[in-house]
């Protein structure tokens, strides 16, 4: 039995080996990482970019004839669901290149419609095995909601109230579950509760995101990226299994994956 444990972990490191050697030299392979190998990719890039060792992978002019003659599906293997704030560059803090991320940036990284629709195009049209869910810290949208809700004036333009108005149920979690804490200082809780709720969302509205992740075939993932010191915190994935099992106990969930 340890013979055959050690064996099994071999293989699985000799295969994440593999899939990184490929990502790094730019080779074109049609078997996808793992959901696993896919968020140790990101994670192993994002530590490349914290400590000064970053590769700049895929970004040379081969790289981009690639891009012209090939189909992202055969490259990417994140989809990444971040906000549109100039300190977080998704490519950048990953140290990935051209056609390595799907990336979906929006104010306050929140799941709407549009969003959702997004992330659906990328596990199930371009095959990205993992889904991460970035939030950031300072997070501009997130502090003026938790004002908001605090009481304070805070103007906004027309448009964006109905681009944020996702945020305010994860604002009052926050609050609801820390009631010790006041003020500005709950404005950290609330950007975690923000990308739970952004989980949340994209599970409810979206069933062929569940369906992938109970075939094993897609992971959910959620991360804070700290614009300070550009390390991405990485959330317990328990707490995503916990979110999907409540979601499919939810007689409102969304359930026709195919648009009517």
């Amino acid at each position: 039995m340890l013979r055959f444990y050690a064996i099994s972990v071999l293989v699985a490191s000799l295969a994440l080996i593999l899939a990184a050697s490929c990502f790094a030299s730019g080779a074109s392979t049609a078997q996808k990482p793992t959901p696993d190998q896919a968020l140790e990719m990101l994670k192993k890039g994002n530590e490349r970019f914290v400590s000064g060792k970053s590769v700049h992978p895929h970004t040379d002019s081969a790289r981009l004839k690639q891009a012209e003659t090939e189909n992202q599906g055969d490259h990417a293997f994140a989809t990444v669901l971040g906000c549109s704030d100039s300190r977080v560059p998704t490519e950048r803090i990953f140290d990935a290149g051209i056609m390595d991320i799907f990336s979906i940036r929006i104010a306050g990284n929140v799941c709407n419609v549009d969003e959702i629709g997004s992330v659906e195009y990328g596990v199930a049209h371009v095959h990205t095995p993992v889904v991460c869910i970035l939030g950031h810290t300072q997070c501009g949208a997130v502090t003026a909601v938790t004002q908001a809700v605090q009481g304070k004036d805070v103007p906004l333009e027309r448009n964006i109230p109905h681009l944020i108005h996702g945020i305010e149920p994860a604002v009052k979690r926050a609050m609801v579950e820390n009631p010790g804490v006041l003020g500005s200082k709950i404005v950290p809780y609330a950007i975690e509760m923000n990308v739970w709720q952004a989980v949340e969302d994209l599970f409810m509205k979206s069933p062929v995101t569940r369906n992938l992740v109970h075939e094993g075939k897609i992971k959910v993932v959620g991360a804070i990226y700290d614009v300070g010191t550009g390390k991405v915190n990485w959330l317990p994935e328990s707490e995503v299994a916990s979110i999907l099992a409540r979601v499919e106990k939810n007689p409102d969930r969304a359930l026709n994956p195919m648009a009517e």
